[in-house]
């Protein structure tokens, strides 16, 4: 069985986070391929809710570039080292975490992103995901995506633990997936 567990994570008192675990079996192991990138497809733009959304890719360039071009995606450079992909369609999102699973990336969210925010896409580009850290506050949420170990951690001010629930388990319905609060 999968299980998607959400808990509420210790980070310091200057962050609030929340973690998203995806793992199937007694032996807790992380769930990738095709049924990953379906759930995160799902539960990712389900958190966001209506609010506008991009995903921050700072790190094998060239492969993002390609597949955007070669599907047609919109995407910015926002730096020399730092890409942003708009909000994307289900099938489109699915393809994306299915093809870079084995890469760690970001995710922003909130009407903070109806302007550019170069300061941030330019400290993305230098330190990665650690530059969430300060600017989280500004956005709904930022995330840290690590399908690889079957992880987000969404940093937020307004986002509980339980919000987070209340939202992804009606967008995971149909899903042989337990979706819970974590022990």
């Amino acid at each position: 069985m999968i299980t998607l567990e959400v808990e509420p994570l210790d980070l310091g008192q200057d962050v609030r986070a929340v973690g998203l675990d995806l793992a199937e079996g007694a032996d807790r192991e992380p769930v990738r391929g095709e049924d990953a990138a379906r759930v995160w497809s799902m539960a990712l733009p389900a958190i966001v809710a209506q609010q506008p959304w991009v995903l921050d890719f700072f790190s094998h360039l060239d492969r993002v570039r390609e597949f955007c071009r070669t599907r047609k995606l919109e995407y910015r450079e926002a730096s020399k080292r730092s890409i942003v992909i708009p909000s994307l369609q289900a099938d489109a999102l699915f393809d994306l975490f299915k093809r870079f699973e084995g890469e760690t990336f970001g995710m922003r969210a909130g009407s903070r992103l109806n302007t550019a925010d170069s300061a941030l896409e330019n400290e993305l580009a230098r330190q990665g995901v650690d530059a969430y850290h300060s600017a989280y506050p500004a956005y709904s949420f930022c995330a840290v995506c690590n399908f690889e170990d079957g992880s987000v951690v969404v940093l937020s001010e307004t986002l509980w633990a339980s919000e987070i629930l209340r939202r992804v388990r009606p967008a995971l319905q149909g899903l042989e997936i337990q979706v819970r609060l974590a022990a």
